[in-house]
């Protein structure tokens, strides 16, 4: 056991003080855990709402439901009888569509940056996992050594 203890110390030896207080919290946890369940907990009903807005406009169906829109548009105010609420070159059409980008721009933006924290929060615990199971192995690695020393002085004795 104190050789053990030597050989892990030795490890432990080349880690930075961050890593080891990381070690010493991980030895008191869970390493894996569920980053998608913790952050969508901490979501405030506006970032909700913004994600689902970014997953809305960044669909196939909002683009071709879109495209629909403006092709009835033009052609309705190119071929209308009565009226042209809005005739060429679609001032309107321009405006609504100039509205609708500078709304939903800051909002996918918005879901970016929770996107990015989540992936930024992902890395930190892939990392923490990864450093544990290292020190976990290591740890078999000396076992296993010690169990075959065992056994070589037994096939001695």
């Amino acid at each position: 056991m104190p050789e053990e203890t030597g050989k892990i110390s030795r490890f432990v030896k080349h880690l930075s003080d961050d890593e080891n207080k990381l070690l010493v919290k991980l030895r008191q946890r869970r390493a894996a855990k569920n980053i998608n369940k913790e952050y969508q907990e901490h979501l405030s009903k506006g970032d909700r709402i913004a994600d689902a807005l970014a997953d809305t406009i960044g669909s196939w169906r909002f683009i071709i439901l879109q495209s629909i829109i403006l092709v009835v548009w033009m052609i309705l105010n190119l071929v209308a009888w009565m009226h042209h609420w809005d005739p060429y070159p679609f001032i309107l059409l321009n405006l609504t569509l100039s509205f609708q980008a500078a709304y939903s721009a800051p909002v996918i933006m918005m879901s970016q940056n929770r996107q990015e924290k989540k992936d930024r929060l992902r890395s930190i615990n892939d990392y923490e996992v990864n450093l544990k199971v290292e020190v976990e192995i290591q740890k078999l690695h000396e076992k296993v050594d010690r169990l075959l020393e065992g056994m070589r002085k037994v096939e001695k004795a």
